[in-house]
């Protein structure tokens, strides 16, 4: 089922509550000893809407009108309200031993014999009835991927999917494709000695280019 809410988008004020910055995300999961990676299960679908609400999510079905009692994914404030909400449950875990982006979480360890006391995540989870995805979820690894990167003790590196897309990327032939090797460029920029001018041919004028 797919429900547009393009109009109803366009009329609300933007959310501007701030999604945690990734490079920082990675940046505190390295050199960890154990790692563990958590997904949550329709976690959007775990925020009740405002009951006065509720009516400007309807819908029409061949059985009636329906209307979303629980948050529904493409709303425009939906992933900065996801965001409030691991902030405040997971708040005590934040810098210590968690990090979260979204519906991503990571539970770290520093020395290894504490990662099951540094997993109280799941007391978290169990009193706010939060599930997870055990198709997406991996426990007490020394790496793993975490937000696009490849996160372990020795460090962080690149993930070989970016790569391998990279190395597969054909000659740009339009605008498009421009920016797409462009933002694929952007992706792996701190890996890559002066990024920003091996990036610098690929701004010259639109018009040698087709749109």
């Amino acid at each position: 089922m797919c429900v547009d809410f393009t109009d109803l988008n366009k009329a609300c004020s933007k959310d501007s509550f701030p999604l945690s910055r990734i490079d920082q995300l990675v940046n505190a999961t390295a050199v960890l000893e154990l790692l563990s990676f958590t997904d949550t299960y329709s976690g959007y679908n775990r925020i009740r809407m405002h009951e006065p609400e509720e009516e400007k999510m309807s819908f029409t079905t061949d059985q009636g009108l329906y209307c979303y009692t629980v948050m529904p994914f493409r709303l425009k404030n939906a992933v900065a309200t996801y965001q409030r909400l691991v902030n405040r449950k997971f708040a005590r875990q934040f810098d210590r031993n968690m990090e979260v982006y979204v519906d991503d979480m990571l539970t770290k360890s520093i020395i290894a014999e504490r990662h099951v006391f540094d997993f109280e995540t799941f007391n978290a989870l169990r009193k706010y009835k939060m599930k997870l995805n055990l198709n997406k979820c991996v426990f007490g690894v020394p790496s793993g991927r975490f937000l696009g990167f490849q996160v372990h003790q020795r460090g962080i590196k690149v993930n070989p999917n970016k790569i391998k897309a990279l190395a597969n990327f054909k000659s740009p032939k339009t605008l498009k494709d421009i920016w797409r090797l462009i933002g694929c460029l952007a992706s792996l920029n701190r890996f890559i000695s002066k990024s920003v001018d091996k990036g610098i041919p690929y701004f010259g004028p639109s018009k040698r280019v087709k749109r």
